[in-house]
């Protein structure tokens, strides 16, 4: 495991507001010297801890206008099942990010979508359509007062 002291954190947390700051500019939030704050970047990206870098989209610009988050649950808990079903959900582009959880289901799915019409097709013709699928519970996200995935 690597070890990440309070500076670590400041730059982790800068680049997360910000994955494209210049280096010169991230040195200066986090009141190191540009070299240092280059070095300790690298670090962490050759540690592994930093995995990447990526762009943050408006869904409304992209023509998303339904965001959900659903439980899966399995209809058998098996290896088989599992893997069946990941197998699917890894095609369907509707599907963001999916979970394996515990409690009384198995999965949490993201599913955004242009509409209604578009989840219900995708409830009944993708989810509704695997035969490992034993329950579909859906949540609508009404807002996201704080979201801060990258």
């Amino acid at each position: 495991m690597t070890k990440i002291d309070e500076k670590d954190r400041q730059i982790l947390r800068e680049l997360a507001r910000d994955g494209r700051v210049s280096n010169l500019d991230l040195a200066e939030r986090v009141a190191l010297s540009p070299s240092a704050t280059l070095r300790r970047v690298q670090a962490l990206e050759s540690a592994g801890v930093i995995k990447g870098y990526r762009a943050v989209m408006d869904p409304a610009k992209l023509g998303i206008g339904f965001i959900a988050y659903i439980t899966v649950g399995l209809g058998t808990h098996t290896k088989a099942s599992q893997t069946a079903f990941e197998a699917a959900i890894d095609r369907a582009d509707e599907v963001r990010e999916c979970h394996n959880i515990t409690g009384t289901v198995e999965y949490l799915l993201r599913v955004e979508v242009a509409d209604l019409p578009s989840y219900k097709r995708f409830h009944t013709d993708v989810l509704g359509a695997l035969p490992q699928v034993a329950t579909i519970t859906t949540f609508v996200v009404m807002g996201s007062p704080k979201d801060t995935r990258a």
